[in-house]
């Protein structure tokens, strides 16, 4: 059958703008001056998303959900929003400009516990930040500043201010995004942070703080404490696995004399190393005990009593000893204690992430960020025996980086001259009385090393919703991911807006080596993918690099061009640095770090030392070992908005962990 032309005219200009629309709602719209970023808002509590820009009534959002912008139009004098959940073709209506907030670089924030340091300040103007860190003494500015909070609840300088005690940040995971970022160094030379970040109001701050602190005492004084002894068991290791049995009796004695026997569970983990390079080690790692399940300090000691000493060497003198804290921090169920803690006993060092005996791929780095993300504090008792001689100084670098603890900030690293049994005994006595200590600290609710309430946001964050207050849920599916903080206001009262933004420090103003945030990138699927393809060329092209630097260079303009960075680098090969090269995705740049990769240069290359450029290939690679971690890891895996595609749900990927 033949159309009319006029029909056919009609029809090909129907699909014509029906396929335009299509088209348009694609992909979002750039971020000016991006090839690859997508423009991105967060809502605030008044946002309502309605079928069409202008539309009256619709949808509440809860705050600070994430949508991408399709399309901007006018309606009246308004600007609206056409918003997805997602970055794949999916829109799911229009909300007003006006109730959202711009979020270019996609990262959030962790206040840190604020024991140690002062309360955090949110500062109205960036100036008044930079100001403080630029006096040799910030305590005369600060002073005034405090004073008015104290007398008068409030400051013109102060926006809001961050609670006297810790957020517990297991309820559920929360934004409290950055919207600007830089560095710069303090008079005092340190180098930090200044963020400008938004926040939701908390309409009632006494309301609000108050039972948040009963709460937080209250989930602490129903806790346990759990204690896992990862000890070395192979064959020079016998006499300190009889100490460390008597250690645990002494222990218990302790907590026993201090009423906290029903409260203290204990475990213990033992490693060697690869049991197919060595088959007669009998395991790399073993679980002897699991303090969930321990009922009492004598079932302890009879669930160790097979536990002897390796009847073989292992192929090396290093052993595998992340293998055995991993196994730790994996295989307990953490969430069932307040107090955390690990205690590592070893004559020698660990394998590097990048031996082939390495069972785990870590880096002492690594392996630390997995127990900061738990909430564990680590202990490692390092015997320095004779026979360990040459591997003491860099078994001590590792085990200073591994046990290092933010909440005390100092490593919780306790060497053992000569290995002795009588000194480890001694240590591990003092041991049993500091943890013992820390465990009364935080069942009377006061913070300490190893409490819970240092665990990660959001931390087996199902298992705690299950148990949460239906208050508490009601309220936390009103606000969505957003953290709330007390609005101070000026002198005039006036009232507080929904959503505020001020700028903050990582560090603390007087305290400039303590850190008052955790800063996360929100890495999608696909972003973290190509991250770690991008660190496995470098590394590749790096190993080649150790023969010729030339060619190293050569080979990763050759990769920008074919990965589809710059298509001109083969031609220009100009570029300096890798960050030129356009190797770096746009998601990365900006941000507020420096990054040894991307800074890294041919002149600055060829002027290593051949072991320089072997420990920098070496960190690359445990680098890319921990990204395949992270993509693997379900159950950190976060969507910002409701009925998102998965490849858009984000990982917070800590800054440093970020090549």
């Amino acid at each position: 059958m033949t159309m009319r032309p006029d029909l056919a005219l009609f029809t090909s200009l129907f699909l014509g703008v029906v396929a335009g629309q299509s088209l348009a709602a694609d992909k979002p719209l750039l971020q000016e001056g991006k090839k690859t970023l997508y423009q991105r808002v967060l809502t605030t509590p008044t946002c309502q998303l309605g079928d069409k820009a202008g539309a009256t009534g619709g949808k509440a959002q809860p705050a600070f959900t994430r949508f991408y912008v399709y399309q901007r139009q006018k309606a009246g004098n308004d600007e609206w929003l056409q918003v997805g959940p997602d970055s794949y073709g999916k829109t799911v209506g229009w909300i007003p400009a006006g109730c959202s907030v711009e979020w270019k670089m996609q990262m959030t924030l962790a206040l840190t516990n604020p024991a140690g340091r002062d309360p955090l300040l949110f500062f109205r103007q960036r100036e008044t930040p930079e100001k403080l860190f630029a006096q040799n003494d910030p305590a005369k500015l600060l002073k005034p500043i405090r004073a008015n909070l104290a007398s008068q609840g409030r400051d013109p300088a102060v926006v809001a201010q961050e609670p006297n005690y810790a957020i517990d940040l297991e309820k559920q995971f929360y934004l409290l995004p950055v919207l600007d970022a830089e560095e710069i160094l303090t008079e005092k030379g340190f180098r930090t942070r200044l963020l400008k970040v938004a926040s939701v109001t908390a309409a009632d701050p006494k309301a609000k703080d108050a039972p948040a602190k009963v709460n937080e005492e209250n989930t602490l004084k129903g806790f346990s404490a759990a204690v896992v002894f990862v000890i070395d068991s192979t064959i020079s290791m016998e006499p300190y696995i009889d100490r460390t049995r008597q250690a645990v009796k002494e222990i218990y004695q302790n907590i026993e004399q201090e009423k906290l026997l029903d409260r203290v569970k204990f475990g213990l983990v033992a490693f060697r190393s690869n049991t197919k390079e060595v088959p007669a080690l009998e395991y790399t790692s073993k679980m002897f005990v699991n303090p969930s399940t321990v009922k009492d300090g004598q079932d302890f000691l009879n669930k160790i009593s097979s536990l002897k000493q390796a009847t073989v060497s292992s192929s090396r003198f290093d052993e595998d000893a992340f293998a055995g804290v991993m196994q730790a921090l994996d295989n307990v169920e953490w969430n069932n204690f307040g107090a955390r803690y690990i205690v590592l006993i070893t004559d020698a060092g660990a394998l590097t992430g990048d031996d082939p005996l390495s069972s785990t791929g870590f880096n002492a780095d690594q392996v630390r960020l997995e127990a900061k993300y738990r909430g564990v504090a680590i202990y490692a008792l390092h015997l320095k025996t004779p026979a360990g001689a040459k591997n003491h100084a860099s078994a001590e670098t590792q085990y200073t980086d591994l046990s290092n603890n933010a909440f005390l900030n100092k490593p919780l690293y306790y060497p053992v001259d000569a290995g002795n049994v009588d000194s480890f005994g001694k240590m591990v006595d003092s041991l049993g009385a500091a943890i013992t200590a820390q465990v009364k600290a935080a069942y009377r609710g006061d913070m300490a090393a190893g409490s819970a309430l240092g665990a990660d946001a959001d931390y087996g964050k199902q298992t705690n919703d299950k148990a949460a207050d239906k208050n508490l849920l009601a309220d936390a599916a009103k606000l969505g991911y957003a953290m709330r903080l007390a609005y101070l206001g000026e002198a005039t009262g006036a009232s507080a807006p929904p959503v505020f933004e001020a700028w903050i420090s990582d560090r603390d103003y007087l305290k400039q080596n303590v850190p008052t945030t955790d800063v996360r990138v929100l890495l999608t699927k696909g972003q973290l993918s190509d991250l770690s393809e991008v660190v496995k060329q470098i590394a590749d092209a790096a190993n080649e690099g150790l023969i010729s630097p030339e060619d190293m260079f050569q080979r990763l303009r050759s990769v920008a061009a074919t990965m589809g960075k710059d298509p001109n680098q083969l031609q220009k090969g100009d570029a300096k640095t890798l960050a030129q090269m356009g190797l770096m995705a746009e998601y990365l740049e900006g941000l507020p770090y420096l990054s040894e990769v991307l800074n890294l240069d041919e002149e600055t290359w060829k002027g290593m030392e051949g072991l320089e450029q072997e420990k920098f290939i070496r960190r690359l690679n445990t680098k890319l070992k921990y990204y395949q971690k992270y993509n693997a890891d379900v159950d950190r895996w976060v969507s910002l908005a409701e009925g998102s595609d998965p490849r858009d749900h984000v990982y917070p990927v800590p800054l440093e962990a970020l090549p």
